[in-house]
C-alpha cells in the first residue's frame, strides 16, 4: 500500500478542500485525490469564480459607459476581451496556489490522479506514474458535477459551449442563444450582452430563475428586457444544426416552431453529479439518479464514508454548501460538537445584473406548507445609497409566519444583494423575527436599510415609503 491515511478525499472543489484542511487543524492525516492538474475544482477553475470576474469586468464596464451621469467625462470605452481572459486568469491562478500553500502548510499530501473505490476503506488512484492503492480510516467523495447537455449533442470548443468552454472564447462572438434560464444562464447573459454580444435567453419552464421567488423572476425578466435581452420561456429547443458560419437553431414557442441563426449556443440546462466509475458498486452507498443518499451528517449507508457537494441528493449544487458539508463531515468523523446541515438556512445567490438572493422559503411554499404568512416589501428606488449609486432597481421581500412574525424566508433583487443576504441567513438561523430585524440599527446611507425598511413593511410601519 502505498498510504495509510486517518481521512482520503476525493476532490479537492470547495467541499474537498475546505474539508482537508479543517481535518488536517483536528489532526487527522489527511490526503486529496485530484485528477486535474490545479486544485479548487469546478468552482475555482471553470466556474463561479471565473465568471464573477467576467461579470466585474462587465460591471466596469456599464460604469463607464454611464459616467457622464456621475460628472465624470470620459471616452467611449472598448472592451480588450484579452485582458479581460488575462485578469480572470490571474485571479484564479492567484487562488490556486493559495490552496496549494495552505496544503502544505497544514501537511496534506495531493495525490494526483483519477481515484475510485475498490473496496471500503480502499482507493486506487490511476496517476500520471502509473496506478497506486491508499487506504483510509474514512474517505469523503467530493467529486462535483458537470454541465448537462441536451440529447445528441456535444460541446465542441466552437460553437456549442458549456460554462467551460465559453471561458475559452477567444473573441466576443457577435450573437449567443443561451438554453436554459437558470444562474448560469442569466449570469452569462449578463456578461455577454454588456460586452456587446446580441444574447437570446430560452427556458423550458413558465419563468427564468424558476426556482426563485415569482417576484423576483418576473423582476428580472423585466430588467433584461429593458436591457434588449429576449427572453423566450415556455419554450423548447427542437434540433442544433452546426453550420459554417454559426448556429440554425429551431424552438417551439407559443404553439409555434421558429428558427433562429445564432454564432454560438450556450448549454445551460443543469449539472449532474460525477458518480460514474467511481467504485460505488464496491460499497454498500445507495443512490438516486445518480446522486448519493447521506443523512444530514453526510454519512452515507456505507460506515466510514461520507458523501459531499454536488454529488448529494437533495443537496442544493452551490459551493458554500459543499463547504459546509464538509465540514459537517469532518466534525462528524472527529466526534465534534456542531449543527448538523440545515438547507432551509442556505443563501442562494445569482450575479447577473441585476443581482438576486434568497433565504429560506419562497411566499408560495410557505403558503403550500400551511404557514400563514405576512409579507414586508421595499423598492430600492426609495433607498437613498441605491439612488446615490445609480441602481434603483429591485426590492427586498420578506416571507414572515404570522402570529409571532419568525422569518421563513427572505427574496431580493438589486444592487450587492449577494452581500446583504447573509444578515437574513443569520437572522434565520438565529430564528429571528422581523420586528427583531426592524429594531437592529442599520447605517445609514447604506444598502442594507432596504433590509430593515422591509422588516418595517411586514407591519405596515415603512418609514420611506
Amino acid at each position: 500500500m502505498a498510504g495509510q491515511y486517518d481521512l482520503v478525499i476525493l476532490g479537492s472543489g470547495p467541499g474537498g478542500y475546505v474539508a482537508a484542511i479543517r481535518a488536517a487543524q483536528w489532526g487527522l492525516r489527511t490526503a486529496v485525490i485530484e485528477k486535474d492538474d490545479r486544485l479548487g475544482g469546478t468552482c475555482l477553475n471553470v466556474g463561479c469564480v471565473p465568471t464573477k470576474a467576467f461579470l466585474f469586468s462587465a460591471e466596469v464596464l456599464d460604469f463607464v459607459r454611464n459616467a457622464a451621469e456621475y460628472g465624470i467625462q470620459c471616452n467611449p470605452p472598448t472592451v480588450d476581451w484579452n485582458k479581460v481572459r488575462e485578469r480572470e486568469t490571474q485571479i484564479v491562478r492567484k487562488h490556486n496556489k493559495g490552496i496549494e500553500f495552505l496544503f502544505r502548510k497544514h501537511k496534506i499530501e495531493t495525490l494526483r490522479g483519477v481515484g475510485a473505490l475498490v473496496a471500503p476503506g480502499r482507493i486506487r488512484v490511476e496517476g500520471p506514474e502509473g496506478a497506486t492503492e491508499v487506504t483510509a480510516k474514512n474517505i469523503i467523495l467530493a467529486t462535483g458535477s458537470e454541465a448537462r447537455m441536451l440529447p445528441g449533442l456535444e460541446a465542441d470548443r466552437e460553437r456549442i459551449l458549456t460554462n467551460r468552454e465559453i471561458l475559452e472564447l477567444p473573441a466576443i462572438p457577435k450573437s449567443m442563444l443561451i438554453v436554459g434560464g437558470g444562474a448560469v444562464g442569466v449570469e452569462f447573459a449578463s456578461v455577454f450582452s454588456r460586452f456587446g454580444c446580441q444574447v437570446t435567453l430560452v427556458e423550458m419552464l413558465p419563468r427564468i430563475l424558476p426556482l426563485s421567488d415569482e417576484e423576483v423572476s418576473r423582476e428580472l425578466e423585466r430588467s433584461f428586457k429593458k436591457q434588449s435581452i429576449p427572453v423566450l420561456t415556455n419554450a423548447r429547443v427542437e434540433k442544433v444544426e452546426k453550420q459554417k458560419d454559426g448556429v440554425a437553431v429551431t424552438l417551439t414557442h407559443e404553439d409555434s416552431q421558429k428558427s433562429f441563426n445564432f454564432e454560438k449556443v450556450l448549454i445551460a440546462v443543469g449539472r449532474k453529479p460525477n458518480t460514474e466509475n467511481i467504485g460505488l458498486d464496491k460499497t454498500r452507498i445507495e443512490t438516486d439518479r445518480g446522486y448519493i443518499k447521506t443523512n444530514l451528517r453526510m454519512q452515507t449507508a456505507e460506515p466510514g464514508i461520507y458523501a459531499i457537494g454536488d454529488i448529494v441528493a437533495g443537496s442544493p449544487q452551490l459551493a458554500h454548501v459543499a463547504s459546509m458539508e464538509g465540514i459537517v463531515a469532518v466534525a462528524t468523523i472527529c466526534g465534534k460538537k456542531v449543527p448538523e446541515m440545515n438547507y432551509r438556512t442556505v443563501p442562494d445567490c445569482v450575479y447577473c445584473e441585476p443581482q438576486t438572493s434568497s433565504v429560506g422559503l419562497s411566499e408560495a411554499k410557505a403558503k403550500e406548507l400551511g404557514y400563514n404568512v405576512r409579507v414586508g416589501k421595499f423598492a430600492f428606488r426609495a433607498n437613498s445609497k441605491a439612488s446615490i449609486l445609480g441602481a434603483e432597481e429591485g426590492f427586498v421581500k420578506i416571507v414572515c409566519e404570522e402570529k409571532y412574525g419568525e422569518v421563513l424566508g427572505v427574496h431580493m433583487i438589486g444592487p450587492t444583494v449577494t452581500e446583504l443576504i447573509a444578515e437574513m441567513a443569520l437572522a434565520m438561523r438565529l430564528e429571528a423575527t422581523a420586528e427583531d430585524i426592524m429594531y437592529t440599527i442599520h447605517a445609514h446611507p447604506t444598502l442594507s436599510e432596504a433590509v430593515s425598511d422591509a422588516a418595517n413593511s411586514v407591519y405596515s410601519l415603512t418609514i420611506n415609503a
